[in-house]
């Protein structure tokens, strides 16, 4: 769905994704580091614990809801299995990668800190605010998480819904 924030909101989603992207790259840079120095693996939990170390240290982050910081950290340890799966698979593995601006265009809320209004007309994003939000075709069932994206010089919002199963007719 198409989000249509002001300048405001436009410039702190640009900043929220920047310091996504820069939590990720130093996530990885601090495995690289670790393994080649000594060969110690660094896995999700030994760096989530460390967030609120990071939020103390550089204050901007304490306006990223903690649990999109954490889906940055889910990001990396994809990016690793999906490589370690290719090695085993004897496919060419390509080693999870420094992401550019151009690169990351997006950040997730994987729970919480999101709601969309009874109307329709505004989604609300923690630490963020409300944005106004066009709706080409009703949202059905529960909304489960919120992946907020910037492309093509717009931002918009998938959400993602559980809905019951319906058998399929004969």
């Amino acid at each position: 769905y198409r989000l249509c924030p002001t300048k405001v909101q436009e410039a702190e989603l640009f900043n929220q994704l920047r310091l996504c992207r820069n939590l990720y790259n130093a996530a990885l840079q601090e495995r690289i580091g670790a393994y080649r120095k000594a060969k110690v693996t660094r896995n999700y939990y030994d760096q989530a614990s460390t967030l609120s170390e990071i939020k103390a240290e550089l204050p901007e982050y304490k306006g990223v809801y903690s649990q999109v910081l954490q889906d940055v950290l889910k990001r990396l340890v994809n990016a690793y299995q999906a490589f370690f799966r290719r090695v085993k698979a004897g496919e060419k593995p390509g080693f999870p990668r420094y992401q550019g601006r151009d690169r990351y265009d997006s950040f997730t809320y994987p729970q919480s800190g999101f709601s969309l209004s009874e109307d329709g007309h505004t989604a609300y994003f923690s630490k963020i605010g409300n944005i106004r939000i066009r709706l080409s075709r009703p949202l059905e069932g529960k909304i489960k998480t919120a992946t907020v994206i910037h492309d093509c010089g717009g931002w918009y919002v998938s959400y993602v819904c559980e809905v019951e199963a319906t058998p399929l007719s004969a």
